[in-house]
């Protein structure tokens, strides 16, 4: 039976960590039970330098929980470094791995189904939001103007998908060979992995400003290619010119 490894970056998150905790347990008694993933699967909670109790909870609920595994990260480094160093960790441990925030904003059962999609032999699958109910007027417009912005600028990406998804360790061992400082794991995902392997897509129903502006710009510097296209036009004329003088 193949384990699977749940990866749950955490920054300050011990309001919600306990109830985290509980719900993804409750969800691997269930594929245990169900036969779709080993008993030596695991939830990995990975620390982003929290100042708050969030690693000292990780702490207490190893101890008391046989699923729960942590690392702790010697400080903040970002939600996406953090998630990559989680991924990092799970890939020799797992043979799937799911990633999800641990505000469990995203359906923890639509878990239930990327397992399925990756026995009929997913190496990813996509968890999208079907609306946006939650989120205030604020954050659902930038996030419809981000996807927007993404689109136009040449990047390819899901719409509506952060980073809830499910990738096998073929998939994800792909996707650790970039050595990337600026990572936004979404789009190198789309972009660079999923042209090798088997994609489907899931829809389902504390990400700060100062977060999100990081995404944006980890985004901008890694996978926007129409400015390069300018600039190479740009440098084009300019030796043709030269070359005519």
């Amino acid at each position: 039976m193949e384990k699977l490894a749940i990866v749950v970056p955490c920054y300050k998150e011990e309001a919600v960590l306990a109830e985290t905790t509980k719900r993804l347990s409750k969800l691997l008694d269930e594929l245990i039970r169900d036969n779709q993933v080993s008993e030596e699967s695991f939830i990995l909670y990975v620390n982003d330098g929290s100042r708050d109790q969030t690693w000292p909870l990780i702490y207490q609920f190893h101890h008391v929980n046989k699923y729960v595994k942590g690392v702790n990260l010697a400080g903040n480094v970002g939600h996406q470094n953090a998630l990559w160093a989680g991924l990092t960790v799970a890939k020799d441990y797992a043979d799937m791995i799911v990633s999800i925030d641990a505000d469990l904003q995203d359906d923890v059962n639509s878990i239930k189904e990327m397992v399925q999609q990756y026995h009929q032999g997913y190496d990813i699958v996509y968890g999208v939001r079907k609306e946006r109910k939650t989120d205030t007027w604020f954050k659902k417009n930038t996030a419809l103007a981000f996807y927007k912005v993404m689109e136009k600028m040449g990047t390819k990406t899901v719409y509506n998908h952060a980073d809830f998804r499910l990738m096998s360790k073929r998939a994800l061992e792909y996707l650790l060979q970039f050595k990337e400082r600026n990572l936004f794991i979404r789009g190198l995902v789309m972009t660079y992995v999923t042209c090798k392997i088997n994609t489907f897509h899931i829809w389902n129903i504390s990400c700060s400003l100062r977060s999100a502006t990081c995404l944006f710009v980890g985004w901008f510097l890694l996978l926007v290619t129409k400015p390069q296209r300018y600039i190479m036009i740009e440098q084009s004329d300019l030796q043709v010119s030269q070359s005519i003088r």
